[in-house]
């Protein structure tokens, strides 16, 4: 089969990226075999490649969002079959998606509605996982109004907001001038230009110098929110935690880690991104979620899209077909 290749463990640049024969992949007992359709690109992809993976035996398939057809199963295997359409998020230790086939645990995957595409499939994966993970398995909404969502414009920020308007919170966002126009339509209550405005004076006075209940950092640099938390607030961590807190401050902070539930041993958490999928796919059934696809590429494209995100170029999701 194809296959998208890291060659070697010194090569560390998408321009050292390989399209190579590679060997079909072994089925285990518990895994489900999916001849690709579509597969979603995400940032984690392109720094994968830059920083490698301890894990990672050469050459080393890349990719983490998959959606296809059921070739086979393995033989432990009860809740698919040949032929079925599903998707999932992969194990980024192991051996990706960026292949004609992929093998991934059973327990991870959801079956894709029929009235959905295998497109919008692979594109709600990543980033609308993360997003769904953060507001609403890290996040207790019980007593949040308010939600600061950083990158309006990126596919978990998008995703993000649009999970949080429909839980009926406050949503702010922050998007650079030249994106506002593509988040508009997901009605975030305020935009704001973290390029030319304060955004912790925004926010405060926006809040009536409360600050809000939760914060989704995607960027980074969690001290800074810090001071845009009420009291009582929540910080939800794609990336690092905060080191040092104002003294006296009450908050909590979650750190997220999606693609790490293959990792944990833990079988209830890898069971979770199959009910997750589950239930993000229902909700973009439903209308009232969408992955915002901005562009499908070709095979021979994925590079040039990996590229694309590399260079910050891309508002929305990135998906490839394999047909």
């Amino acid at each position: 089969m194809q296959a998208l290749v890291v060659p070697a463990p010194s090569d560390r640049s998408l321009e050292q990226l390989e399209w190579q024969e590679r060997p079909m992949p072994e089925l285990g007992a518990d895994e489900v075999l999916i001849k690709t359709q579509a597969v979603g690109l995400n940032p984690v992809d392109y720094k994968l490649v830059l920083g490698g993976d301890d894990a990672w035996k050469y050459p080393h398939i890349l990719g983490l969002d998959v959606a296809g057809i059921v070739e086979a199963v393995g033989a432990k295997v009860t809740d698919f079959a040949p032929g079925q359409r599903v998707c999932g998020h992969a194990n980024l230790a192991k051996d990706g998606t960026f292949a004609e086939y992929t093998c991934l645990p059973a327990a991870a995957l959801a079956k894709i509605p029929t009235t959905l595409s295998f497109e919008t499939a692979a594109a709600s994966l990543c980033a609308g996982l993360t997003a769904y993970q953060a507001l609403l398995r890290k996040a207790n909404l019980n007593a949040v109004h308010t939600v600061l969502i950083h990158a309006g414009a990126g596919g978990v920020g998008s995703m993000a907001i649009q999970l949080a308007k429909a839980a009926g919170k406050t949503v702010y966002t922050t998007v650079s001038q030249r994106k506002q126009a593509f988040v508009a339509p997901l009605h975030p209550d305020a935009q704001i230009d973290y390029r030319h405005e304060d955004v912790t004076a925004k926010i405060q006075a926006l809040t009536q110098q409360r600050g809000v209940d939760l914060i989704v950092n995607t960027i980074g640099n969690p001290e800074a929110d810090l001071p845009r938390l009420a009291y009582n607030g929540q910080l939800v961590c794609i990336l690092e935690t905060p080191q040092a807190f104002p003294k006296n401050q009450v908050v909590s902070v979650s750190k997220l880690d999606l693609g790490g539930a293959h990792r944990s041993g833990n079988p209830a958490q890898v069971a979770d991104l199959g009910q997750m999928a589950a239930a993000l796919l229902a909700l973009i059934e439903a209308g009232k979620v969408d992955p915002l696809i901005s562009e499908v590429l070709k095979r021979d494209q994925l590079v040039d899209g990996l590229q694309q995100l590399q260079a910050a170029q891309v508002a929305g999701k990135l998906v490839v077909t394999f047909d």
